[in-house]
């Protein structure tokens, strides 16, 4: 039997092929109320279509965008078509789904713009391939066969998923910014901003207004509104690093941010929210500063819902040939040198070496022995002159601790007090340097 020829059977299989689509479609007239939704769009959503016609779209489809950058908003008032926007909606059962939108004007026989279709297409299984893929190259960036930090990376694909706060506690330069980027890169949050912020390294005035922003005319320099970092981290991940440095004062207005997402920007009276995962990183025995009225104990117990601790590299020396491994591979990418390996002795130089800047201060020493070597062999001579001297007398941990105050001296008043060639002589990061002066009463 022929399909009929006439305006009905055209009507007919024009339902049967919108019907069978397997992608989510649904139109809308002028007003962005919904005028027709097919099978798919009712699987993905949960929405049967007699649910959905009548109704305006946001109301379905409830995303991050229908009332700010709604793809299909957009063609409606540009009539621009718009290609694979990536959005989460909220399903009817009220669960995050990401979706991939594809949207087009509608036009009447004559031509006049009477509404538009959305296509729509779940991406939850591909995304997830792609987290578990991202997952799995994450974890690769910890190099360490160290049994303390193998039980600290263990535990961080389930701390990443959760919202929890976390706290991460180690010296300087041991890569507390490294193990808070792997949990932004494997929490569901990994699509939003990562956003990195040092307490120590800004003073309290100036330390609020880069947190929570400021209104145009709340000092003397403010000639607009900036949104501070809370607000740019809205959906994604803000690290609170060197936590321990920030001011008592400023503490009371951080604990309301964290209880309750809710601050000021400076010289406004609104109240603003953030949806941003908070995670704290310090150097310093923040029980020790509570102790001595620095620190708050309630911020505390809201930053320290779960605790890591990384190992100083003195406490995991079996780890020193494998990150030095990485590192060659690191730099001989980036200065296209043909070194291969570190000689014997430079290796054992290194293992005798306290390491007091930790992983950092072994990267810059490689990077300083690439600087230094002609060959394809880094030899004890190519490593920074402070750590061969420190490493030639030094036969345990309180014996680089005792001659390291004198080794910066030392460089110091080589290099006329000036910080940065002292800190690139003892391949140490200049912030690290800054600490040991002031730890050693050499910052006079």
């Amino acid at each position: 039997m022929k399909p009929s020829q006439g305006s009905n059977g055209m009507k007919d299989i024009g339902e049967l092929i919108f019907q069978s689509i397997s992608d989510g479609v649904f139109t809308v007239d002028e007003n962005r109320i919904i005028t027709a939704f097919n099978r798919a769009a009712e699987g993905i959503t949960g929405f049967e279509a007699h649910e959905a016609v009548g109704k305006h779209c946001f109301d379905i489809f409830r995303t991050e965008f229908c009332h700010t950058r709604c793809p299909l908003k957009d063609t409606l008032k540009s009539h621009d078509a718009v290609e694979d926007a990536r959005v989460s909606i909220i399903t009817k059962e009220g669960c995050d789904l990401p979706i991939s939108v594809t949207t087009e004007v509608l036009r009447d026989g004559r031509g006049k713009i009477v509404g538009a279709v959305e296509f729509f297409r779940d991406l939850s299984d591909i995304e997830d391939l792609h987290r578990r893929l991202d997952d799995r190259r994450a974890l690769t960036d910890i190099v360490s066969v160290n049994r303390e930090m193998q039980q600290l990376v263990q535990l961080l694909p389930d701390i990443a998923k959760s919202e929890c706060s976390v706290l991460i506690q180690g010296p300087s330069g041991s890569g507390k910014e490294l193990i808070a980027q792997v949990i932004h890169n494997l929490s569901p949050r990994n699509y939003g901003p990562y956003i990195r912020i040092n307490c120590g390294a800004l003073p309290a005035t100036l330390l609020e207004s880069e947190l929570f922003g400021y209104e145009k005319g709340a000092f003397t320099d403010a000639k607009r509104d900036k949104p501070g970092k809370f607000c740019l981290a809205n959906g994604g991940t803000l690290l609170l690093d060197e936590i321990g440095e920030m001011d008592p004062a400023l503490q009371v207005k951080l604990l309301r941010a964290l209880n309750d997402g809710e601050y000021q920007p400076l010289g406004s009276t609104r109240t603003m929210h953030t949806d941003a995962r908070i995670l704290a990183a310090t150097n310093a025995d923040l029980v020790e500063r509570i102790e001595s009225g620095t620190f708050r104990e309630d911020l505390y117990f809201r930053i320290n819902v779960v605790e890591l601790r990384i190992p100083p590299l003195r406490e995991r020396p079996e780890d020193i040939p494998l990150l030095v491994d990485h590192f060659l591979k690191k730099f001989r990418r980036k200065t296209r040198k043909s070194i291969t390996r570190l000689s014997p002795e430079a290796l054992a130089t290194l293992r005798r070496y306290a390491f007091p800047g930790n992983v950092r201060e072994l990267e810059n020493a490689i990077e300083h022995a690439f600087v230094m070597c002609h060959s394809d062999v880094i030899q004890s001579g190519h490593l920074p002159v402070s750590l061969t001297r420190m490493a030639a007398g030094v036969n345990g941990v309180s014996a680089g601790k005792r001659n390291e105050k004198e080794v910066i001296a030392e460089a110091l008043q080589r290099n006329r007090g000036n910080r940065a060639q002292t800190a690139r002589e003892l391949g140490m990061h200049r912030s690290t340097l800054w600490r040991k002066t002031r730890m050693y009463g050499l910052d006079g």
